[in-house]
């Protein structure tokens, strides 16, 4: 059962209708000291993902190569395109002339919380790990960042926010059933190197929270995809030799 899922999936849909009844009575100094605060528990998630790593060469070449790919498809550009026509039928369900921003800073905002939600890395790798093992600490985690996230986001964009639960819920489960073919192929090696490889991308995103570093998380997807092979290469064809 998607436990983790669902948990994240209601977080978001009552932090996006509490941030829409309390509207701006948040201050910017406020939002932006929590954000920081979701930040570093972001960063905390991926060193406590590390740490138990197997085999660092195959992770680390993983990351290279994926981030690589990403870059070169321009994965990120088209996830933010994807984000920008999903928001559409979102934005037209719920008008935002009483709310304190332009149509343009509107759909801006709401196209990079799309993304955040439905296409992050933590979410993306908590999902997987969630069909593999079973182990839904890490979306449960997620979900608490994610329902303040969403508070603050919808005090400034409305109830919309809460909307975007939908189509995250649809990508999560997806890669959820998906992952319950690809366990039987793995090993425990491969599976902790995989939680690594999803480490590495929260504390990216972490960096990228507190505004220190913008990593481009969205294009270091593939590496999550590759990690596993990389892994399983790694111990069948390479360690004999070395």
């Amino acid at each position: 059962m998607p436990t983790g899922i669902i948990i994240n999936t209601v977080s978001i849909l009552l932090g996006g209708i509490f941030g829409g009844l309390l509207g701006n009575r948040l201050t910017d100094t406020f939002k932006m000291n929590l954000t920081m605060i979701f930040g570093v528990c972001s960063m905390g998630m991926g060193i406590y993902a590390i740490a138990p790593m197997k085999y660092m060469p195959p992770v680390i070449f993983a990351l290279v190569i994926g981030t690589g790919i990403g870059l070169w498809i321009h994965l990120g550009d088209r996830i933010n395109q994807s984000a920008a026509l999903m928001q559409r039928p979102i934005a037209r369900l719920f008008p935002t002339e009483h709310l304190d921003l332009s149509q343009e800073e509107f759909i801006q905002t709401l196209v990079t919380i799309i993304v955040l939600f439905c296409a992050s890395g933590t979410g993306i790798y908590g999902s997987l790990d969630s069909g593999m093992t079973g182990d839904h600490s890490i979306l449960i985690s997620k979900s608490i960042l994610d329902f303040f996230t969403a508070v603050i986001f919808a005090c400034n964009l409305g109830y919309v926010v809460s909307v975007i639960a939908i189509p995250q819920f649809l990508i999560f489960y997806g890669l959820f059933l998906m992952a319950k073919f690809i366990f039987p192929l793995t090993t425990p090696e491969m599976i902790l190197d995989f939680k690594a490889c999803g480490g590495f991308l929260m504390l990216a995103t972490g960096f990228r929270m507190i505004h220190l570093k913008m990593f481009p998380t969205a294009d270091m997807i593939p590496a999550m995809i590759l990690v596993m092979p990389f892994s399983w290469i790694w111990v069948n064809w390479i360690l004999p030799f070395v």
